[in-house]
């Protein structure tokens, strides 16, 4: 692989861009892998990646039955944070925060991290002792945030409204190393350093089977053939329950979509990402000038990848009041992206009943934030069958009421 630089693009400007190489090889499946990951987005090529990093393990497929980074991947509004309550939640939200920081030299790949900061409002007097707990929380995590009132809220957001007539702005929860990275190119450059170590991306490879022989996992059927394995990982987000089914078993886990959408670009007005969950919506400007924005999940199980009007309507109504500016902007485009969503809020990161099968889903609507903590920590479960970042993620917890519950801690689960 060519190393990225700007003596590169300095080369390749001077022979009108004609010796680039293909990002990562158009791979066609072998008969046989040490490890097969189903799911070529953020969080199934950051497992692989760091299996081969750390491990040394590069015998590795990854199966996409789509387009690489086609689903949630691409499919979100990019924040990342570390400010949870529960421990195990901040632990791996802050390995992968810290993981962001360093990417784009790790990887050779400008993954645009931005670490403009995050701002969590508070708008009612629950939410201020709930925020408050949380940064007292953080403190004793070695996360750094803060609890910041109105008029710091006011400085470092100059367009929003503090007194809003239903919610006015009480204060918030800071944290100044959050922010945003762009989520293609997080995809692209895992795939391109996977690529690079020998791993085989192989798209347009739906699995339709499981086999196990004994209890025990030996490989998949796919669209492209039958494929064997001696590992195999499952990291399809919103149809991890189809997967579990092919292997015999059922999760606790339900599908719905999560949608989003940009107005039309503008001039920067906002360098920060704000979080609204009394009104549910959050807003961020991209490098292009649109602002991003997004709402909740809808509130039945589905399968779509489109927005609604009705959703539309709710969240930008939600926040108007508090940025009375963006109600002049049009909406140039909207989407959605299907969510895994546990019980308890809170991702799977397990092994499975099937011996040599593991699982990395239920991330509901906090996936991206986390796609470098969990492959790190998803490596290492199926590297050496224990991670001290997956411990308390186990399936077996709903079993036994070990609930991690961040819809309390944080009102919703983003």
């Amino acid at each position: 692989m060519k190393r990225y630089s700007a003596f590169a693009i300095a080369r390749e400007a001077a022979r009108h861009h004609t010796g680039w190489d293909r990002a990562w090889r158009d791979a066609q499946p072998k008969a046989k892998y040490d490890v097969i990951i189903v799911g070529a987005g953020g969080h199934g090529l950051a497992t692989a990646y760091y299996l081969g990093k750390n491990f040394g393990i590069t015998n590795v497929a990854i199966l996409e039955k789509g387009w690489l980074g086609g689903g949630n991947t691409g499919r979100n509004t990019t924040i990342i944070r570390s400010n949870y309550l529960q421990d195990p939640s901040a632990a791996i939200y802050e390995k992968s925060r810290s993981l962001y920081e360093t990417m784009s030299q790790d990887l050779n790949y400008n993954v645009m991290f931005s670490p403009r900061g995050v701002i969590m409002l508070a708008q009612t007097q629950h939410e201020v002792r709930g925020y408050q707990r949380t940064a007292h929380a953080n403190a004793l995590q070695g996360v750094t945030t803060q609890f910041i009132g109105p008029q710091k809220v006011k400085e470092l957001v100059p367009i929003i409204n503090i007194d809003g007539p239903r919610y006015p702005v009480l204060g918030g929860l800071y944290q100044a190393r959050g922010g945003t990275a762009r989520h293609d190119a997080v995809a692209w450059g895992y795939a391109r350093a996977c690529s690079d170590m020998g791993m085989d991306v192989i798209q347009r490879c739906e699995v339709t089977g499981v086999r196990t022989e004994g209890g025990k996992v030996v490989g998949v059927d796919t669209t492209r053939g039958a494929i064997d394995c001696d590992k195999l990982g499952g990291v399809v987000a919103g149809h991890s329950g189809h997967l579990c089914e092919m292997a015999g078993f059922r999760l606790p886990i339900e599908s719905v979509a999560l949608q989003a959408l940009v107005s039309e670009p503008i001039k920067p007005c906002m360098d920060v990402v704000v979080m609204a969950n009394t009104v549910h919506g959050y807003l961020s400007q991209s490098d292009k000038g649109e602002m991003v924005i997004g709402g909740g999940t809808d509130g039945y199980n589905n399968y779509t990848q489109r927005g609604s009007f009705h959703h539309v309507e709710e969240t930008v109504r939600a926040l108007i009041e508090t940025f009375p500016m963006i109600s002049r902007l049009k909406m140039l485009r909207q989407w959605g992206g299907i969510v895994d969503v546990t019980g308890d809020r809170s991702p799977i990161l397990s092994k499975t009943p099937i011996e040599g099968m593991f699982l990395n889903c239920g991330w509901g609507t906090g996936g991206f934030k986390a796609i470098p903590g969990s492959g790190w920590a998803m490596a290492e479960l199926m590297a050496k069958g224990q991670s001290p970042l997956t411990d308390e993620f186990s399936m077996h917890r709903f079993r036994e009421g070990k609930f991690i519950d961040e819809s309390v801690a944080a009102g919703v689960a983003h």
